[in-house]
């Protein structure tokens, strides 16, 4: 039997039929609990990242740019810039002199290679141990090479990785309100907290055209400089992963009058809801409504043979959640429901106390939710309900694998779309051939529960 450690006890609970029981969240890691979280500047670099014609400069020791090298599967429909891991390599003798005149030359070198639109330079732990003036450095480069030069105030020992989505956030936002508006039409919006993986922006900038709303920026999947800058000219902000980016959203209410809404593109009925809550903002033209249905209708109709398939197959099967966001967490859920899969366990990074209470209204009795686990809690309660998958990222894949369990990968490595309609096709076809993997029933779990039964 595997214990909760104790002072976790509270971020833990399981769903009865009492009504919400409040979960603590919110709050700085147990220490020796080795969280799931990230730190502040990872979380910064994965939100940042997919601005492909900006140059990204890792100001710090070279394992900080290795680590968020190529981080997340965010495809680009023209420079690849992004992709590239450039870093100021601190050594030694940089942490005792400081590490500034080493940035300005780096900085000067790349921009004159590179010809980027803007540049982001991340401060890591280090930088801000020794007192680099990144901000200086960064306002000296930008008056020589002409471009935007932001520096991104993401010290890793500052706080979570929702504390980095925070410092992109404020970042990329100095961007906004820099560009010409005049030539955006009147049915515009913004995406925010997507990051194009294997391509999701396409798809849902896709479903957004064919109702007749035109998409200004996507921030940040295949998103271009230029596109950000003048983004304040749309009339209404979609926000997708609303941890990474309502902050981004709420100071583009204040400064530019934008409203925004929450989405979610996972899942036929969120994916559905998103297209019409565009479509009920825009209801000076009631032909967009008449298209949005037309959309839905002619995508489901599509995929509701083959989804049918697989929920037959997957009936009765229960699973386990564990993701940075609690708003995809929902999402989950929901799709889970409609494969008639049972959701057992879920759980997020950085939820706070109203996402949980709503985790708790929409799941079944007796399913356990739990903020900022650690691996032996996941395995805990992954064994006690005996799962036969888990969703979640590549730190959740060995806990899987090595008790047993199938995996999908629901996080922002993985290179299938899993948002839309066919994202949802795409889901329940993962979902199905690692549960009805053969190779579970040869794991050693499975042999006791079958050498039990007979």
């Amino acid at each position: 039997m595997i214990d909760i450690l104790q002072g976790r006890q509270a971020h833990v609970v399981e769903t009865g039929e009492g009504g919400a029981v409040e979960l603590a969240c919110g709050k700085a890691s147990l220490a020796g609990s080795v969280s799931q979280r990230a730190c502040v500047f990872c979380g910064s670099r994965v939100v940042l990242y997919p601005i492909a014609d900006a140059l990204h400069v890792v100001h710090g020791p070279i394992g900080c740019a290795a680590y968020t090298w190529d981080i997340r599967g965010a495809l680009s429909s023209g420079p690849q810039l992004h992709r590239n891991s450039f870093s100021t390599d601190l050594q030694e003798k940089d942490v005792i002199f400081g590490g500034e005149k080493k940035l300005e030359a780096a900085l000067m070198e790349l921009i004159d290679l590179y010809k980027p639109k803007a540049a982001f330079i991340y401060s890591t732990c280090i930088v801000g141990l020794i007192g680099d003036d990144v901000g200086a450095v960064c306002k000296t480069v930008e008056k020589r090479a002409g471009i935007p030069v932001i520096p991104v105030n993401s010290e890793g020992f500052k706080g979570t990785k929702k504390d980095g989505y925070k410092a992109a956030c404020e970042a990329v936002y100095r961007l906004v309100g820099t560009g010409d508006i005049s030539d955006i039409p009147p049915h515009s919006i913004n995406i925010l907290g997507d990051f194009n993986l294997a391509g999701e922006t396409w798809i849902i900038r896709d479903y957004y055209k064919r109702m007749g709303i035109n998409t200004v920026s996507c921030i940040t999947g295949d998103a271009r400089v230029e596109d950000i800058r003048r983004c304040h000219g749309a009339k209404l902000n979609l926000v997708q992963c609303s941890g990474s980016m309502t902050h981004l959203a709420k100071m583009m209410e204040r400064d530019f009058g934008i409203p925004f809404k929450r989405v979610s593109y996972f899942g036929i009925e969120d994916m559905s809801a998103a297209l019409y809550e565009a479509a009920k903002f825009f209801s000076d033209d009631p032909t967009i409504m008449d298209r949005a249905q037309d959309v839905v209708r002619d995508e489901v109709s599509a995929i509701y043979p083959e989804l049918q398939k697989y929920r037959a197959a997957l009936r009765g099967k229960k699973a386990a959640i564990y993701v940075g966001g609690a708003f995809k967490a929902f999402s989950l859920v929901r799709a889970l429901r409609l494969l008639d899969m049972e959701t057992a366990l879920v759980g997020s990074q950085t939820g706070d106390k109203d996402d949980y209470n709503e985790l708790q209204q929409l799941c079944d009795p007796g399913t356990v939710i739990v903020d900022d686990s650690n691996p032996l809690e996941l395995a805990k309660f992954c064994i006690e309900k005996d799962v036969d998958l888990f969703i979640g990222g590549v730190k959740e894949r060995p806990i899987a694998y090595k008790l047993g369990i199938g995996f999908c990968d629901h996080n922002h490595e993985r290179k299938e779309p899993l948002a839309g309609y066919v994202g949802m096709v795409n889901f329940a076809r993962e979902v199905y051939r690692s549960v009805a993997s053969p190779v579970w029933k040869l794991v050693p779990r499975r042999q006791l529960n079958v050498r039990s039964s007979d």
